[in-house]
């Protein structure tokens, strides 16, 4: 790959890298906090706004499913026209969305705000990790894509936190004003530290697949989110499913025989790829899906408002950052290896999910069980995030890392917006199922609390939320536990058959030296 400024050498090292990280770890962490900041103020928003659930699922999922549909094609564009330009577009393109999103007088405009910003978030998501793999050399890089990772884990735990800070003194809007000043010190940031990188010969956009992998995403998740609501056989639902399911066939012939695939299908030849992804796209539906599930939990089901219910989910921040700084994960993946790195990992992320459902509940430990959740789950993370990461990108070519990296920032945020949405259809199935047949059909827990009329119908509205909850999260809590299994079982087949391929050649070589002796 030719550029403008190639990886630097030791001798070679820009004294202002560790400056220009911090940069980027400010864009990043903006980007992951407005994954999660939102669910907090979900309460505001049904009152405010009007919004429905399947409302609230779209201003959540439309961020996410925006943002991972563009991911390749993003990063193929920064290539060609230059990452620190891409980085400086992404950040006006987040700042203007966010701006919007404050100022949205409904549930429509709040959502179509959410989607412009999942088009700088894209911007950010690829040319972060992009410019970092350019200003270090091999010696630190692993150091800087470490503190990376701990901030990306920060920003997506701490959302609830922040969000409930904020929502405490301000109205809901304030969540997204503050992406505002972090985007003007980003672009004055980035134009006075980070030097410009660019492939002036990279490969093309693939417009195309673009639109095809955006277009399945949404026709799919469209159909988890309205079923509930209007009938899985329904033509509303069916016909989305069926359009969003032949994008997504088409997305994958074209990619095979597009000159200039945004997803090369060459990587899932790798087993070991193959396993990372694998288990990442699991962790990222039960995560995604538990911690909008968690915020409700806490807020509808235990009683808290926002501030203390962010306050409450700190201990997984707290303890992920923490572990991170530490180097803990970083040693026993050493220790332990890649595969079982994972596997012990997502086994104690899942065993915090259910810990979380079983013994969070009114009638259980309450937060005394959820925190004990909370703890287990921050451990879990900060195993094995790196492990997932250290897997995936030894897995590929140097020379495609950042192609690799789009390919799992797509793959997770995917498998994000499928958590949400499909935990979240689970959610509302199982809520309309219990509720007293004198309620009937309610899309949300306040319309459903609207209708009832006498004390005792409050009670088993609420008790019927709380056990939808409960079983929401369990099968977040399976699907964690069903990819870290998958991701270890693929990673130790890939590396049994890496050791069985190096034994061969290392025999023949040895073969050939004697016979050449002979």
């Amino acid at each position: 790959m030719h550029s403008t400024q190639a990886s630097l050498p030791p001798t070679e090292r820009d004294p202002r890298r560790w400056v220009i990280l911090g940069v980027i770890c400010l864009a990043q962490l903006v980007v992951l906090l407005d994954n999660t900041v939102l669910n907090v103020a979900i309460p505001a928003l049904t009152v405010d706004l009007g919004a429905s659930t399947a409302d609230v699922q779209w201003m959540i999922n439309a961020y996410a499913l925006v943002q991972s549909g563009l991911l390749l094609t993003a990063g193929s564009v920064a290539d060609r026209y230059g990452r620190k330009l891409m980085l400086m577009a992404g950040l006006v393109l987040f700042g203007l969305g966010s701006t919007a999103a404050a100022l949205a007088q409904s549930s429509g405009q709040l959502i179509a705000a959410r989607a412009g910003m999942g088009i700088g978030g894209a911007l950010l998501a690829t040319t972060t990790l992009a410019v970092i793999m350019q200003t270090f050399d091999d010696e630190e890089r692993p150091r800087a894509i470490g503190l990376w990772g701990a901030v990306s884990s920060l920003g997506f735990a701490a959302g609830p936190l922040l969000g409930g800070a904020l929502l405490d003194h301000f109205w809901w809007g304030s969540i997204f004003l503050i992406n505002i000043p972090v985007a003007v010190v980003g672009v004055v940031a980035v134009a006075a530290l980070i030097p410009e990188t660019k492939n002036p010969e990279g490969e093309r956009p693939d417009l195309l697949g673009a639109v095809l992998s955006t277009l399945g995403m949404v026709g799919v998740v469209y159909a988890i989110i309205s079923g509930p609501e209007h009938g899985w056989t329904s033509a509303r639902v069916l016909v989305p499913a069926l359009v969003g399911l032949a994008a997504l066939a088409a997305f994958v012939r074209w990619e095979l025989r597009v000159p200039y695939p945004m997803l090369d299908m060459s990587f899932f030849r790798n087993r070991r790829f193959n396993g990372a992804i694998a288990g990442g796209l699991l962790v990222a539906f039960g995560m995604a899906g538990s911690l909008f599930l968690l915020t409700q939990h806490l807020q509808l089901v235990l009683g808290y408002d926002a501030l203390q219910a962010g306050l409450r989910t700190a201990p997984l921040a707290l303890t992920i950052v923490c572990l991170n700084l530490a180097g803990i994960g970083a040693k026993l993946l050493v220790k332990l290896g890649v595969a079982r790195s994972i596997a012990v990992g997502m086994t104690l992320l899942a065993g915090g999910l259910t810990a979380v459902a079983l013994l969070g509940s009114r009638d259980g430990a309450g937060y005394g069980g959820m925190f004990a959740g909370l703890l287990l789950m921050g451990c879990g993370i900060a195993l094995a995030m790196p492990a997932m990461a250290t897997a995936i990108m030894s897995s590929i070519p140097p020379a495609k890392a950042g192609v690799g990296a789009g390919v799992q920032g797509t793959l997770t945020e995917f498998g994000g917006g499928l958590g949400v949405a499909i935990l979240g259809a689970v959610l509302g199935a199982r809520f309309a199922g219990l509720l007293p047949a004198t309620i009937g059909e309610s899309g949300s827990l306040a319309e459903a609390l609207r209708d009832a009329r006498t004390p005792e119908l409050v009670r088993q509205v609420q008790d019927a939320f709380a056990d939808a909850v409960r079983a929401s999260q369990l099968i977040g809590a399976a699907a964690v536990f069903a990819g870290g299994l998958l991701a270890a079982l693929l990673l130790s087949r890939a590396e049994r058959a890496a050791a069985r391929e190096a034994a061969a050649a290392d025999a023949e070589a040895g073969a050939g030296s004697a016979a050449t002796a002979g």
